[in-house]
Order: structure tokens, then C-alpha cells, then sequence
């Protein structure tokens, strides 16, 4: 393939229909005209040798092939914005600027207290919203079509689109009520009824702990289903229940709610919180600046 012979503009185009997934937003988002936009489209499809996008009654749904392209194209544009981006130096004491980000409860609980008061010490005239991720793929949508700045939490999904930071791992541990400070044996475990928390409601999906308990042929009772994390420890404070929960969440309530922390008395696996972004985030000196904040925050928890 000569490259001289082709016009990088179409990978601008790949990109713009690749996160819109419809050729009339993609246009308007990098300046076409839906005609111009969809013969690019042609002109595409005729430089891969292949569909890439086909029209279905939702979208324009993109071909193996296309998801193929998605993470070398989204590295090299973002690597030619970034150098062509002007060298602007970034002043976070003096910046103005408006952040959103994507949470779970978990990032809620956890690394958006540490990111609020180190905004507000190095950076007090940068905005902070703070989204749930109440809908993952509605909100991954969000971040690649630049809607959303970063998402916060565990278990989120991926894209091509979108780069993944492993801030830190998590692991769980046990709370009951702090008359109860002895550490549980596996057999107290399933005995004692537990409390969990669902923010799908009814009794939740699977965690690791109950497939850990399945392929040992036993499961525990939940005696209690909670829609929101921060009701788990008042919930146990006082009575039998006991509750599986992360380490760092549970550790900011026990002493406000009353329960006691203990070490889970089965071996599971630590889980990852993540920090995702759009590959274009990377041409934004305050959005590298926001990210790097963000990285260092979370060396420290």
C-alpha cells in the first residue's frame, strides 16, 4: 500500500463513524456534508477491502473487521494529535475548565473524596461532575463520543475506542457487628445469614464468593438484599447478618456504623479498579494533567 497515495482524512472518518455508528452524525462531527461523508465511506471500504459498516435497522453496525482497525487507527490519530497539539503549558492553579467523569459506587466511595480535595488544593477553578454508571454501555458510548471525560470503577466494560489504567486492586473482607470481633470459620460463613448489596435489586448476580461456594456444592442465604452499598454495614450493625464487602468501602464505615472488619474465610481472587479514557484525551494537556491526577490518586489508596 502507497501511503502518498492515500488520504489520512478517511481514518478521521473511520473513527467519526466507528464512535457514531450513524454516517450523518459521523459527518457532522468532522465537518461532511452526508454525501461527502458517505462516499468517504466508499472509499473506505474500497482501501480495507471490506464492508466495515453495515446498515441494520439501529445502526451502522461495524464489521470484525472494523473492530480489527479500531485500536491501531484510534493509537495513531491519537498519537498524531497529540504532536501536532499546540505545546500549551497547562496552569492548574489558575485553569477554568469543566471535568466530568463516570463512576461506579465504588469510585464514588473510594477515589472521588481523594480527587475532590486534591482539585480543590491544586486545581480550585476546574468543575467536577460526577456521573453514575447506572447504564455501562450507554456510558462507554459517552466516553467515545467525548460526552463523558473518564470512568471510575471495577468490572467496566472496554472499547478499541477507549484506554484502560489499572489504578489499584481491591479485595473483599468480612463485616459483622462489632460485638462480634472473633474472625469467622468457613462453616460460620454459610451458617449466618448475609446481607448483599444488588443495585439490580432481587438477589443480585453471582459474585465471586458464590461461585467460589458452587463448585464446592454450597451457597450461602441472603437474608437481606440492599440497593445501595452504603446501607450494608448499617444494615449488619446490630444484628446477625453478616456481609461481603470490599476492603476500602467497608474500611470508611466501621467506625461510623458500628462494625467490625474481618478477613473473609475463603481465598478469592482481587478484582481491579480501573480508570478508562478516550484515546483523544491524550491531545488535551488538562485532560492529560486530570488523568495523571487521577493515576496518582490512585497509587495512593
Amino acid at each position: 500500500m502507497n501511503l502518498a497515495a492515500i488520504d489520512l482524512n478517511l481514518l478521521v472518518a473511520f473513527e467519526a463513524l466507528l464512535e457514531e455508528r450513524n454516517v450523518t452524525r459521523a459527518g457532522q462531527r468532522i465537518g461532511l456534508a452526508q454525501p461527502s461523508m458517505s462516499s468517504a465511506l466508499t472509499r473506505l471500504r474500497a482501501l480495507f477491502g471490506d464492508e466495515l459498516f453495515i446498515r441494520t435497522a439501529a445502526c451502522m453496525q461495524p464489521t470484525a473487521r472494523a473492530l480489527a482497525l479500531a485500536g491501531p487507527i484510534g493509537e495513531a490519530l491519537a498519537r498524531i494529535r497529540e504532536t501536532l497539539a499546540p505545546d500549551t503549558a497547562f496552569e492548574p492553579a489558575t485553569a477554568r475548565r469543566r471535568l466530568t467523569i463516570a463512576v461506579t459506587d465504588y469510585g464514588d466511595l473510594v477515589v472521588v473524596p481523594a480527587l475532590v480535595a486534591l482539585l480543590r488544593q491544586e486545581a480550585p477553578g476546574i468543575d467536577l461532575v460526577v456521573r453514575p454508571i447506572a447504564d455501562p454501555s450507554a456510558i462507554l458510548a459517552a466516553l467515545e463520543r467525548g460526552d463523558v471525560d473518564a470512568l471510575i470503577g471495577g468490572h467496566l466494560p472496554g472499547s478499541p475506542r477507549v484506554v484502560r489504567h489499572r489504578l489499584f486492586e481491591e479485595d473483599f473482607i468480612c463485616i459483622r457487628d462489632k460485638e462480634h470481633a472473633e474472625p469467622l470459620t468457613a462453616d460460620e460463613y454459610l451458617r449466618l445469614p448475609h446481607a448483599l448489596f444488588s443495585s439490580a435489586g432481587g438477589d443480585g448476580s453471582p459474585g465471586v464468593v458464590d461461585a467460589i461456594l458452587a463448585m464446592e456444592g454450597r451457597r450461602r442465604r441472603v437474608a437481606v438484599t440492599l440497593a445501595h452499598v452504603v446501607a450494608v454495614p448499617f444494615a449488619v450493625a446490630g444484628t446477625d447478618l453478616v456481609a461481603t464487602m470490599a476492603r476500602r468501602v467497608a474500611g470508611r464505615f466501621a467506625e461510623i456504623a458500628g462494625v467490625t472488619l474481618m478477613p473473609l474465610p475463603y481465598d478469592t481472587p482481587p478484582f481491579a479498579i480501573d480508570l478508562l479514557h478516550n484515546r483523544r484525551a491524550t491531545a488535551d494537556p488538562a485532560l492529560r494533567w486530570f488523568l495523571a491526577v487521577i493515576e496518582r490518586i490512585g497509587r495512593s489508596l
